[in-house]
């Protein structure tokens, strides 16, 4: 069951239903005691009528059993000349058990056997609730009965009255609750128009100041979806005309190179046009992997601490990859591993993400590091932290741009150049997915950057 009001109409007609047949149930049982209560002093009343009758006033005994039986209370919903009428019925026994009188409605077989109070009894399979009373001056015994038959009758008779009107009200108090469950229920259905009518470039809030409290949760997250929504949406165009301008540019420079190693006959110009090629090449296919790097890390939703990963181990991985680049940019890397007394250098993440991390640090510490230079890696372990430190002997990051160097396509004013602005952005982002952090120190000699990692 799918529907939200299909389910409300079902659960609200289930429990009025429940609510209904409880009540009728109770107002059964109450009916029922109630009735007998009436039925049984009406029996009370008249049997000690007939027994006052002749004694006091020395009425006959079968005028008085047939005044008994006449002149007795009528009971509750009896209609006069209805079914209910003559259910009474007096019997007057001597108290040597010969019978003296009874009533015309009365069986000639004793109603019952007891001498006082009430008793229920079974003649010719007609059972009967009697009431005896003994009038010792007289020595007679007066039984007054009432059929059971005839009580079950008009208590049956009563809870129909009561439950045949409910009934035919059902239907109406169905169709009624399935009016005010969709009435209920029009706010959502509001709701989904509106969000059916919207373009896919309507990314702004749905209103939640008409809606109804319970709805507002379902908005409010609504709301935040549109609003991710419409970051991604501006990241991805951002990125696009970013990487189009930038990827532009060596382009344009590779075939300004290439014309003019193309129109020249002197071997060294030749040479210094083939070299500047190489090292456009060198740095669009940087700038196109560290695009997929970022593509990437995009795709990777959330916290990533999947596997086991061996900090010291990666860097060198990491630094004998980047042994072309190294070559290159005549800098030499020194390794500062973590000793053995020091906690292991392992941590729960995503190999990919540390790595991603690792290399772009190493990569713009390289790029920016003076020829002949020298790159250091530092990892320190303590038991809640795996520290890399990388540190170079370039001209750094300035305080003015430390906050905003992890912006993707940002330059700082020391890069002259060098880099496309995605590398310290890629690391923060590696970082945020592993809950690790990205530092900067700027010393004397040497510029460090330090990546931290949650073990």
């Amino acid at each position: 069951m799918n529907s939200i009001r299909i389910r409300l109409f079902a659960i609200l007609l289930a429990t009025t239903g429940a609510v209904w047949l409880f009540a009728a149930a109770w107002i059964y049982a109450s009916t029922q005691a109630e009735v007998e209560r009436v039925l049984d002093a009406r029996l009370m009343e008249a049997a000690r009528m007939v027994s006052s009758l002749i004694t006091d006033h020395r009425i006959d005994p079968a005028a008085a059993a047939s005044a008994a039986t006449a002149s007795a209370p009528p009971a509750p919903f009896e209609q006069a000349g209805g079914s209910y009428s003559r259910q009474l019925s007096c019997q007057i026994w001597s108290l040597q058990g010969s019978l003296v009188s009874r009533s015309e409605s009365a069986p000639a077989t004793s109603l019952a056997s007891h001498t006082n109070g009430f008793e229920e009894t079974e003649i010719d399979g007609e059972r009967w609730r009697v009431y005896a009373v003994v009038n010792p001056s007289l020595g007679v015994r007066v039984l007054v009965g009432d059929s059971l038959e005839i009580r079950e009758r008009l208590i049956g008779d009563v809870i129909k009255g009561l439950l045949l009107p409910g009934i035919a009200i059902l239907p109406v108090l169905a169709a009624l609750i399935w009016l005010s469950v969709g009435r209920g229920l029009a706010p959502l259905t509001r709701i989904a128009e509106g969000l059916a009518g919207r373009s896919a470039s309507e990314l702004h809030p749905v209103d939640a100041g008409s809606a109804p409290r319970e709805v507002r949760p379902v908005i409010r997250a609504l709301n935040s979806l549109f609003g991710r929504v419409a970051e991604a949406r501006d990241r991805e165009r951002s990125f696009t005309a970013y990487a189009a301008h930038e990827l532009k540019t060596p382009l344009a420079g590779l075939k300004t190179q290439a014309q003019v190693a193309l129109r020249t006959d002197n071997p060294t110009i030749q040479r210094d046009a083939l070299a500047r090629i190489s090292t456009s090449v060198d740095r669009t296919s940087r700038m196109v992997r560290q695009l997929i790097d970022l593509a990437a890390l995009d795709a990777i939703q959330g916290n990533a601490n999947d596997e086991e990963v061996d900090i010291a181990v990666l860097v060198g991985e990491v630094a004998s990859e980047l042994e072309t680049q190294l070559s290159v940019n005549e800098v030499h890397v020194a390794m500062e591993l973590a000793d053995q007394a020091q906690p292991p250098t392992h941590i729960r993440g995503r190999k990919i993400l540390v790595r991603l991390a690792i290399r772009n640090l190493l990569e713009n510490a390289i790029q920016h590091s003076p020829k002949g230079g020298e790159v250091r890696c530092r990892v320190t372990a303590r038991y809640d932290e795996v520290c890399v430190e990388i540190m170079d002997q370039g001209p750094g990051i300035s305080q003015e741009d430390e906050k905003r160097v992890t912006e993707r396509f940002f330059r700082g004013s020391k890069a002259h150049g060098h880099g496309s602005g995605l590398g310290l952005s890629i690391v923060q982002m590696a970082l945020d997915r592993l809950d690790g952090s990205l530092s900067f120190q700027r010393g004397a000699r040497w510029f460090v950057a330090r990546a931290s990692f949650v073990v």
